[in-house]
């Protein structure tokens, strides 16, 4: 008979940086733990992800110290904790509830060997328009289509965080329709002529933007813009960063922080919404999250975007070994080749 000691495990959890760890106890027989995935428009704005998700963290209020975290008034009852530094969102907190346990993003969660979670609903799929990550998020457990839309062929799209502290817009090549295959970019889906999707599982996209699955697209600088074209928009990561460093009044609150050599990720330092990823090896092009892009046709943005489900999935590797492996990446995994069937 096992003992209250073996029956117990240690679960951590921690930003990018590792500058916020923590730690609390779990009882194996209270496993798994329930969480939830969330659709809504503010959840898809502060994270750059098409959705989020988040279970109970088991330790008491009262004994967590969450003083070096930033709050945002997410909504009139409930803050979003983020870390200062790397700006992952961290914790719910209800401040006026001193009592009410914390909200915990599954993704800061360590990929231990356990049957860890289990997602017991989604809420507030209306608020995607286009059904959003619930195509691919049917069955997310290992034991177990939206309509109503049309998309639309825009021209241009805002890129834009919860605090509108950042809003930029992204706008088609208009040239696509005369360009050949080897003309054309290698983020550009040729039969569509559309930015292509692509589902990224690595560690540091996860514990950055809050989701254990995030979707990139890839777009020039020279296709951003600022609003009402104040001005030109810089086309090189190093010109981007030489103005945010300058605290140039019309990035507004866009920031970044260096999580390797060469690679920045930009985000909303009020708000903590991911925007985009940089590195130096192409330096002239962005990866933008496609949570803050703000289309007519919903949040999958499908007048705009490309999505080739199946196609491209990277660093998925990253979730094996744990409980990422079967119940979350695998399941994904089928649910998007099911979408091309």
């Amino acid at each position: 008979m096992a003992s209250p000691t073996d029956d117990a495990f240690t679960l951590m959890a921690h930003c990018l940086c590792k500058v916020n760890i923590f730690k609390t106890t779990i009882s194996r027989s209270n496993l798994p733990l329930p969480a939830h995935v969330c659709h809504c428009h503010s959840c898809r704005h502060t994270t750059g992800a098409l959705y989020s998700s988040f279970t109970s963290w088991s330790e008491p209020r009262a004994s967590v110290d969450v003083s070096q975290l930033k709050a945002l008034g997410f909504s009139p009852n409930v803050n979003l904790l983020f870390c200062p530094a790397c700006l992952s969102p961290m914790f719910w907190v209800w401040p006026q509830d001193p009592t009410h346990p914390l909200g915990v993003y599954t993704k800061l969660l360590g990929n231990i060997n356990e049957d860890l979670i289990r997602f017991v609903d989604h809420e507030f799929v209306g608020d995607t328009g286009d059904g959003r990550a619930s195509v691919w998020l049917r069955h997310p457990n290992t034991d177990d289509e939206l309509t109503g839309y049309s998309a639309s062929k825009e021209d241009a799209v805002s890129i834009r965080c919860k605090c509108k502290g950042v809003e930029f817009v992204l706008r088609r090549n208009q040239s696509y329709p005369t360009q050949t295959k080897e003309e054309l970019q290698w983020n550009i889906d040729l039969k569509m002529q559309k930015y292509l999707v692509v589902f990224c599982g690595c560690n540091s996209c996860r514990l950055q933007c809050g989701i254990d699955v995030l979707n990139w697209m890839y777009a020039e600088m020279k296709y951003i813009s600022f609003i009402n074209n104040a001005r030109a928009f810089p086309n090189h990561m190093e010109e981007l960063n030489k103005l945010i460093d300058a605290k140039e009044p019309i990035f507004g609150t866009l920031t970044y922080y260096t999580s390797s050599p060469g690679v920045h990720r930009y985000f909303s330092s009020n708000c903590s919404a991911c925007i985009f990823h940089a590195n130096g090896e192409r330096p002239t092009v962005v990866d933008i999250a496609v949570g803050v892009l703000e289309a007519s046709d919903g949040a999958r943005a499908e007048g705009m975007l490309s999505w080739t489900y199946g196609a491209n999935l990277i660093n998925m590797e990253d979730g094996n070994g744990g409980w990422r492996e079967g119940l979350f990446c695998q399941q994904i995994y089928e649910e998007i080749k099911e979408e091309v069937r």
